[in-house]
Protein backbone atom coordinates (compact mmCIF):
# COMPACT_ATOMS: atom_id res chain seq x y z
CA UNK A 1 0.00 0.00 0.00
CA UNK A 2 0.97 3.15 -0.44
CA UNK A 3 -0.38 6.94 1.19
CA UNK A 4 -0.82 10.31 -0.53
CA UNK A 5 -1.98 13.37 0.79
CA UNK A 6 -4.03 15.69 -1.72
CA UNK A 7 -5.17 19.12 -1.36
CA UNK A 8 -7.94 20.54 -2.02
CA UNK A 9 -8.19 24.25 -3.92
CA UNK A 10 -10.64 25.90 -1.84
CA UNK A 11 -12.15 24.73 1.56
CA UNK A 12 -14.78 22.23 1.12
CA UNK A 13 -17.65 22.60 3.46
CA UNK A 14 -18.50 19.85 5.30
CA UNK A 15 -21.04 18.02 3.20
CA UNK A 16 -18.60 18.35 0.35
CA UNK A 17 -15.75 16.43 2.22
CA UNK A 18 -18.04 14.03 2.75
CA UNK A 19 -18.55 13.50 -0.52
CA UNK A 20 -15.12 13.52 -1.63
CA UNK A 21 -14.73 10.71 1.59
CA UNK A 22 -17.10 8.63 -0.26
CA UNK A 23 -16.22 8.84 -3.90
CA UNK A 24 -12.66 7.99 -2.66
CA UNK A 25 -13.62 5.03 -0.24
CA UNK A 26 -16.11 3.58 -3.34
CA UNK A 27 -12.92 3.09 -5.10
CA UNK A 28 -11.26 0.00 -5.94
CA UNK A 29 -7.72 0.02 -4.40
CA UNK A 30 -8.69 2.72 -2.15
CA UNK A 31 -8.09 0.99 1.86
CA UNK A 32 -8.65 4.29 3.60
CA UNK A 33 -9.14 7.73 3.44
CA UNK A 34 -9.48 10.43 5.87
CA UNK A 35 -9.43 14.13 6.11
CA UNK A 36 -6.31 15.50 7.86
CA UNK A 37 -7.13 19.65 7.11
CA UNK A 38 -9.99 21.66 6.42
CA UNK A 39 -8.37 21.24 2.42
CA UNK A 40 -6.08 17.89 2.93
CA UNK A 41 -7.04 14.61 2.48
CA UNK A 42 -4.60 11.39 3.47
CA UNK A 43 -4.98 8.33 0.98
CA UNK A 44 -4.19 5.35 1.35
CA UNK A 45 -4.01 2.93 -1.82
CA UNK A 46 -2.90 -0.28 -3.79
CA UNK A 47 -0.24 1.03 -6.50
CA UNK A 48 -0.84 -1.59 -8.61
CA UNK A 49 -4.62 -0.45 -9.21
CA UNK A 50 -4.73 2.93 -8.90
CA UNK A 51 -2.57 5.81 -9.37
CA UNK A 52 -2.65 9.13 -7.83
CA UNK A 53 -3.75 10.91 -11.27
CA UNK A 54 -6.59 7.82 -10.75
CA UNK A 55 -7.66 9.68 -7.51
CA UNK A 56 -7.17 13.44 -8.47
CA UNK A 57 -9.52 12.56 -11.31
CA UNK A 58 -11.76 11.35 -9.24
CA UNK A 59 -12.13 14.17 -7.07
CA UNK A 60 -12.22 16.51 -10.12
CA UNK A 61 -15.46 14.06 -11.52
CA UNK A 62 -16.91 15.24 -8.23
CA UNK A 63 -16.38 18.87 -9.14
CA UNK A 64 -13.32 19.57 -6.93
CA UNK A 65 -9.80 20.87 -7.84
CA UNK A 66 -7.45 18.82 -6.15
CA UNK A 67 -3.11 17.89 -6.63
CA UNK A 68 -0.75 16.10 -4.38
CA UNK A 69 0.85 17.96 -1.25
Amino acid sequence: MSRVLIGIRGEPTPEGMARILEALKALEGVAEAQATGPAQVLVEYDPQTLTVMDLIRTLREEGFLAGML
